[in-house]
């Protein structure tokens, strides 16, 4: 019951959310984590509810805000009188799952955490990875790409967060850094493929703007 009750609560809380950060992205790192957790010695509860609510408010979206995804994670699952334990861990993971940018070093780990963060990551690369990365530059208003402006691979947290740059420079700075960040077995395999596909993309991508194919 509780995992049906954190889903309509999800699906409630980013009714009105932009598109790569909706509830199809939440049901896609739900579904991809539950996959990687049939290899890993894990809790499969801790697992689902990090997943369904690891972007229930995402910093980005809040001002920068990195504390009201906690807490709001924190109230609904004290609501539905869910092991204190259990909470503490799932918030955990709300709080360290995020790529910052920069050399941020992660405070917190555990086997759970490695599933739920694999599962967001595989979410930010390949087609969709492709097509949420557009989505959102749209949404904020940057170029497609500028030959001008270089992709910048030594940003701190505070410079990542607030970057303006095109949405190419995006692949260099988080996409394509993210398959060799995984953490498991699972994980390593699946971002493999969707690596090489940006790859591919890419490829296409410079091809096309050059007027050659």
């Amino acid at each position: 019951m509780i995992i049906e009750n954190t889903i309509a609560y999800v699906k409630e809380s980013l009714a009105e959310a932009e598109g790569g950060h909706d509830w199809w992205h939440i049901y896609r790192v739900w579904k991809t984590a539950k996959t990687i957790a049939k290899e890993e010695s894990v809790d499969l509860l801790v697992v689902e509810l990090g997943a369904l609510l690891h972007d229930i408010a995402d910093s980005k979206f809040h001002d920068g805000d990195e504390e009201i995804g906690p807490k709001k994670a924190t109230e609904f699952l004290k609501s539905q009188q869910v092991d204190e334990d259990v909470i503490a861990h799932v918030v955990n993971i709300i709080k360290h799952i995020s790529f910052k940018g920069g050399n941020e070093k992660q405070m917190f780990k555990s086997p759970e955490l490695d599933v739920v963060q694999d599962a967001d990551r595989l979410d930010a690369i390949g087609a969709i990875g492709i097509a949420r990365t557009f989505n959102y530059g749209g949404f904020k208003g940057r170029e497609l790409y500028n030959p001008e402006v270089k992709p910048n691979l030594n940003m701190s947290k505070e410079e990542y967060k607030k970057s303006t740059a095109p949405t190419i420079n995006h692949f260099y700075e988080k996409l394509l850094l993210l398959k060799d960040r995984m953490n498991t077995a699972k994980g390593k395999e699946i971002a493999e493929q969707r690596h090489s596909f940006m790859e591919n993309y890419l490829e296409q991508f410079y091809d096309e703007w050059e007027g050659k194919k």
